[in-house]
């Protein structure tokens, strides 16, 4: 209705902008590629859709961002993908939350969708990913799962732009595999689905951590289920098998996050402050709990882990604690950092020892020290599989460190912890 709404509406009585004026006012050359295509129809607009229009091309402009096609010729190229949740946020284009971890993006060809480049289509952002899916839809329509000796299903969807994880927004080419049974699902990598029955969880674990073992570029490491149409994280409590490892695998999507993070933070920047060393902990039940190192001397980037390690600026150890117990320290506030993925807040100060005896102790002092004096600490119990094991570890890490750009201290390398609570 739009389109012909031009054609059968009042004249203006103010004359319309010229196309020429609206690049001058934007320092716009005028022979960018692709305008002409785009601006056909140009004397149709109204005064309000000139200037949104010249918006669009501004920003793209502005940000070395080239103008797309006319939709009538993009339509038949826009797919669907998904990415980590937090790579959605940092990229800035468009995005729609799809479960928990992972968010839908639109990609036509190598671009990724913006909000300029649907003002340009003329079309809603609505109607750009119910074409992608379309899309999607025709080009599976030959996809097929093929059963692996373990029993689990493995995708053999394979496109050049749409990886075998894109079918997780088409459940009907997969939710029937197993009839009568609840479906768990792995991605580790944009390129990988695989399919199991609960009964098959260890199989499936296996598989998927074998492949997260092979790369640098995880998709999402947590095993989704489907609950009512829903997909979720799969939630198993202890003594399940399968938590423990499914916390690890939690935990890795967490700190990958939380590096990609690191590598962004710019101390030199209003509001940034320096990365922590990050990793993980197993306590003597065998639950990992994640940690950051609290250095002295620095403004530091606090992320919502579990434990916080506590180190003066002599390298003295001054105990690890739970840190949802910080609150407890009123003199400390921290503040929001203006950042992409988890959230981290900004402390300048440094606790003192007396405010470190407000918070819940997960180890003491002491105990932190032993740890770094033992040259030959006790192996932490395993996760449930050899191949959970290796989940949270780049090749050749320590089983309870995740290794980032800051060197972990060696005191927190393969420790189980004298003083542990429930968690």
């Amino acid at each position: 209705m739009a389109l012909f709404s031009r054609f059968f509406k009042h004249t203006d009585e103010v004359p319309r902008p010229e196309l020429g004026a609206l690049l001058s006012e934007r320092s716009l050359p005028p022979d960018l590629p692709g305008l002409d295509e785009l601006t056909k129809d140009f004397v149709h607009f109204s005064t309000l859709e000139r200037v949104t229009y010249l918006d669009a091309v501004a920003d793209l402009h502005q940000a070395g961002i080239a103008l797309p096609e006319p939709w009538k010729f993009a339509q038949y190229e826009v797919l669907p993908e998904l990415v980590p949740h937090w790579v959605g946020e940092r990229d800035g284009v468009f995005h729609r939350p799809f479960c928990e971890g992972l968010t839908l993006r639109v990609r036509i060809g190598e671009h990724r969708l913006t909000k300029a480049w649907a003002v340009l289509f003329e079309t809603s952002l609505e109607e750009v990913v119910d074409q992608a899916l379309y899309n999607l839809h025709e080009k599976a329509k030959e996809a097929s799962f093929e059963r692996l000796p373990s029993g689990i299903y493995q995708s053999t969807f394979h496109d050049p732009f749409v990886g075998s994880s894109a079918l997780l927004l088409l459940p009907e080419l997969w939710d029937h595999l197993f009839p009568g049974q609840n479906h768990f699902l792995a991605i580790p990598t944009a390129d990988t689905l695989l399919v199991a029955p609960q009964v098959l969880l260890p199989k499936l674990l296996e598989a998927a951590t074998k492949v997260i073992g092979t790369t640098d570029q995880v998709l999402l490491a947590t095993i989704m289920t489907q609950v009512e149409k829903k997909l979720v994280p799969a939630n198993m409590q202890d003594p399940h098998p399968i938590a423990q490892p499914q916390r690890e695998l939690r935990q890795l999507d967490l700190l990958q996050a939380l590096r990609a993070q690191d590598r962004a933070l710019d101390p030199a920047m209003d509001g940034m402050a320096w990365p922590m060393p990050l990793g993980t902990l197993r306590n003597s039940q065998g639950r990992t709990l994640t940690y950051a190192t609290w250095n002295e001397g620095n403004p530091i980037a606090l992320p919502e882990v579990d434990l916080i390690a506590f180190v003066r600026a002599d390298g003295e150890s001054l105990g690890i604690y739970f840190r949802p117990s910080l609150p407890r320290i009123q003199e400390l506030r921290g503040k929001t950092i203006p950042l992409w993925g988890p959230r981290r807040s900004r402390f300048d100060g440094f606790p003192t020892a007396e405010q470190l005896e407000r918070l819940e102790v997960f180890a003491t002092a002491e105990q932190m020290k032993a740890m770094g004096q033992d040259t030959a600490p006790k192996p932490a119990p395993r996760p449930t599989t050899p191949a959970a094991a290796n989940a949270l570890n780049t090749p050749g890490a320590p089983l309870n460190t995740v290794q980032t750009a800051t060197p972990l201290p060696n005191n927190l390398r393969e420790a189980v912890l004298g003083v542990q609570g429930e968690d």
